[in-house]
């Protein structure tokens, strides 16, 4: 018979492996779709407005506060999908951040930041939208008080910013941060719906595996104190191969395995964790399949679902951003999307964050099975297609 000293070890090794098991059921909250077939003004705005009155209001979440908006422009500018616009294939579009910096603006947001880290660059936000072809004024523009940081390195700070995991974290037990995630009231995730490559998905919490700066958390950071520029990518936190400059927080266990489809889905909960986000929106009315970006390789392709997904926490949020792409949030690793990977949303539940379970998630709007675009079905047709002859590869 087993003794009760043996039992209460047993039990805490088991809560030490498990962070789901130290709480309560993972939160569940609502979640509004919609359908939205073009990027005009005359139609994106009142999409978006009334997703957020379904939401429960922006001004009771922004107002006289200060909003930072994390957006997405993964990868260099002159990465392109054929001849299309980066915003139409993989970067968060102008027009959705500009309708969303309106909005927020309107609802009374004191000051909005958005922030992005670009790739190994310490210039201005702006200048990479430049190299996009876009016009920065249009987004500064549609709201007052609205700046661009690039959060890639220290920026206008004197110090970086650590912020803790509460649970305790899979791989990072707290992360130096620029100062813009946590000089602000409320934070938004403003993706793309993709695929990707090494995460199975990218929605609302795979986006904020970009708030790591590459001074810290990059190939070229410093090895005692942070770079003063990024260099190169965030290998590092892909593979495992280095440490953090010392100054940061390491790693809790070196040991762990060094495979970027075990340490992405994780530290991207311990980020989601240490900055929470009250916000999540995901669009979907352009994209691609076939990964995140057009250096993914393989049978990429642009389509248009014509969707847009918004709700007040990342799991929830991403959960029904799965079911509108066909696949199951429920899946595990070995299931798509997560063929190879472990699945972000089942290790963000058990951590506590929210639930991926769509029976207690409340859905306004339009029903997911009837904003879908089958994401799965194209996913299962690629992964069918025999793979060309040595010598016709690229």
């Amino acid at each position: 018979m087993q003794s009760r000293r043996a039992f209460l070890l047993q039990t805490s090794a088991a809560c030490l492996a498990a962070p789901s098991l130290l709480r309560a059921e993972a939160p569940a909250g609502r979640v509004a779709v919609a359908r939205c077939k073009t990027y005009d003004a005359s139609e994106l705005v009142p999409t978006l407005q009334k997703m957020f009155d379904q939401l429960g209001g922006l001004d009771r979440l922004v107002k006289n506060k200060t909003v930072a908006i994390k957006i997405n422009l993964t990868g260099s500018p002159t990465y392109r999908l054929g001849y299309l616009p980066l915003e139409d294939t993989h970067y968060t579009h102008p027009h959705v951040i500009a309708a969303t910096v309106h909005l927020l603006g309107r609802a009374g947001a004191r000051r909005i930041r958005l922030l992005e880290s670009p790739w190994s660059t310490a210039d201005p936000v702006e200048e990479y939208l430049l190299r996009a072809n876009w016009e920065p004024r249009d987004i500064l523009s549609a709201a007052p008080n609205v700046e661009f940081e690039n959060t890639n390195y220290l920026g206008q700070a004197k110090k970086y910013s650590r912020m803790t995991v509460p649970f305790g974290g899979y791989i990072f037990p707290a992360f130096d941060l620029n100062h813009s995630y946590a000089d602000c009231d409320v934070f938004v995730s403003l993706a793309k719906m993709k695929e990707h490559a090494t995460a199975g998905v990218t929605l609302s919490m795979k986006n904020c595996f970009g708030l790591t700066p590459c001074t810290i958390y990059g190939s070229g950071a410093g090895v005692d104190e942070p770079s003063d520029t990024p260099k190169g990518g965030r290998s590092l936190v892909h593979a495992g191969d280095r440490q953090p400059s010392r100054s940061a927080p390491q790693e809790k266990d070196p040991t762990t395995p060094r495979r970027d489809t075990y340490r992405v889905p994780r530290t991207v909960v311990d980020l989601i964790s240490a900055r929470p986000i009250h916000l999540a929106v995901v669009e979907g009315i352009r994209t691609m399949t076939g990964g995140e970006g057009p250096w993914v390789g393989g049978d990429l392709k642009a389509v248009a679902p014509g969707v847009i997904v918004a709700g007040l926490n990342p799991v929830n949020t991403d959960a029904v951003c799965m079911s509108v792409m066909g696949f199951d949030p429920m899946a595990d690793r070995g299931t798509p999307p997560f063929e190879a990977c472990d699945s972000t949303l089942k290790l963000a539940e058990e951590a506590g964050v929210g639930t991926r379970s769509l029976s207690r998630i409340e859905l306004v709007g339009v029903p997911p099975a009837d904003a879908r675009f089958d994401f799965a079905t194209l996913r299962k047709q690629r992964r069918s297609r025999p793979s060309p002859p040595m010598g016709m590869r690229g």
